[in-house]
């Protein structure tokens, strides 16, 4: 009896390593979108964004717009080619939590709009053009977001808590949000739960420049009262 028990708790802890080893592998091997983060506060960030290109679609749920952007990076398009996948995934839309690198958003009604981001050294001008006309190539043009993270799967509950307390932040910071939340996923559908990267997002500026005007306004006062301390002869406006 002990023999057996002992077995078996050898094979599960060799299970459970393997999937935390291939957990750690997905995050070193998946291309990230990338960003700067400009600032911290509250718990969320203050981030950065280049111009992205990516494939999006709407459909009736998750599952099928998932699997038709898949279809499309696997080949289903003009030229044949795999593209590789990126993370995180974004979605937005009458049920948020989604997997794996894509953006989902809120289509008409009930309908949900996914895109993957394609990896970085795409163009809008060489993109595979898809051959469904449901998938459609698009251009974020560069932007600044608000995000907060957290960690195991992405439910409504989860997402409904992260998503109150980055809206709170901001109104606290004096920032106003200018889209509907967007949830970020990093991991595919087998990385371990205590290891996934979740994030909800808000866009707060149409561009970078809006961060980087209220970060250096910041820095200018703090100069300025810095001189003005040092100089007995000076008078603050």
């Amino acid at each position: 009896m002990r023999t057996r028990t002992k077995a078996l708790l050898t094979a599960a802890g060799g299970l459970l390593a393997a999937w935390v080893g291939w957990g750690a592998y997905v995050g070193r091997t998946t291309e990230r979108v990338p960003y700067e983060t400009v600032e911290r506060l509250d718990g969320a960030e203050l981030r950065r964004y280049p111009r992205l290109v990516l494939a999006e679609t709407t459909a009736e749920n998750e599952r099928a717009a998932f699997g038709r952007l898949f279809r499309y990076i696997s080949g289903e398009n003009e030229t044949g080619d795999e593209v590789a996948m990126t993370a995180p995934v974004a979605t937005r839309g009458a049920k948020i939590p989604m997997t794996a690198p894509v953006r989902t958003g809120a289509g008409d009604g009930d309908e949900t709009t996914m895109a993957f981001y394609l990896p970085e050294d795409y163009d809008p001008g060489d993109a595979p053009i898809p051959t469904n006309p449901a998938v459609r190539l698009a251009v974020e043009p560069p932007r600044a977001l608000a995000v907060r993270s957290f960690s195991w799967y992405a439910t409504e509950d989860r997402v409904r808590q992260n998503r109150d307390a980055l809206l709170d932040a901001l109104e606290n910071r004096g920032l106003e949000p200018r889209t509907r939340p967007t949830v970020l996923q990093y991991d595919d559908p087998w990385t371990p739960p205590f290891m996934r990267r979740n994030e909800v997002a808000v866009e707060v500026g149409p561009d970078a420049e809006v961060l980087d005007i209220e970060v250096d306004a910041d820095a200018l006062d703090v100069e300025r009262d810095a001189e003005s301390r040092s100089d007995p002869g000076s008078v603050a406006e």
